[in-house]
């Protein structure tokens, strides 16, 4: 379910938007999220779906340089595009440096300070992953975006955010190595990704 605004919105319909959105109760196992001004609902993802995640989190886990991690379904809170709102986002993985203060809270939705790397795999509605949560995630200042494109079979390392997006990536073909820079310091086989 996508419940989508034409026009810009007043601060009081986005406040109300907001405030309607943290009010939701979504079934079990469904997740809500606050992107470009629309509540987006997604049911519980396929098993190749998270088989690429689990791919990404077992290598982080096992190959990295660095301890990090890994935050399945962790809501960020991000700015919107229109710098005096935020969005609600929620990545199919977050990577964060073992660190006492980085989410020392038990809140479900945070700022993404002290986050490494956000992955998303796409699904049903891959544009969203490619390009709204791509600049959402480079606008609050998220280092590395790791993006498995199943339908174009291919993995993006996005990096070095400014000014509302990237400013550099790196893309293999699903079968080849993506290099990750530190704090992970490996490189990424994505010969198993489906």
């Amino acid at each position: 379910m996508t419940v989508m605004v034409d026009e810009p919105l007043s601060q009081e319909e986005d406040d109300a938007l907001l405030e309607g959105f943290l009010a939701l109760d979504t079934p079990e196992g469904f997740r809500a999220e606050l992107i470009d001004g629309e509540i987006v609902v997604t049911p519980p993802p396929g098993s190749r779906h998270e088989w690429n995640i689990g791919e990404v989190s077992w290598q982080i886990a096992r190959r990295s340089s660095s301890k990090c991690m890994f935050l399945p379904n962790k809501g960020l809170v991000v700015p919107a595009a229109d710098a005096e709102r935020t969005e609600r986002v929620i990545p199919d993985g977050t990577f964060v440096p073992v660190e006492p203060d980085v989410f020392d809270d038990d809140e479900p939705w945070s700022r993404p300070d002290g986050v490494a790397l956000v992955v998303e795999v796409t699904s049903s509605r891959p544009e969203r992953d490619r390009v709204a949560k791509r600049r959402g995630y480079a606008r609050a200042g998220i280092p590395l975006y790791l993006l498995v494109d199943r339908e174009e079979e291919r993995v993006s390392l996005f990096s070095g955010p400014d000014e509302g997006d990237y400013g550099h990536m790196d893309q293999v073909p699903f079968g080849k190595s993506l290099p990750l820079p530190e704090p992970f310091g490996f490189e990424l086989d994505t010969s198993e990704f489906r």
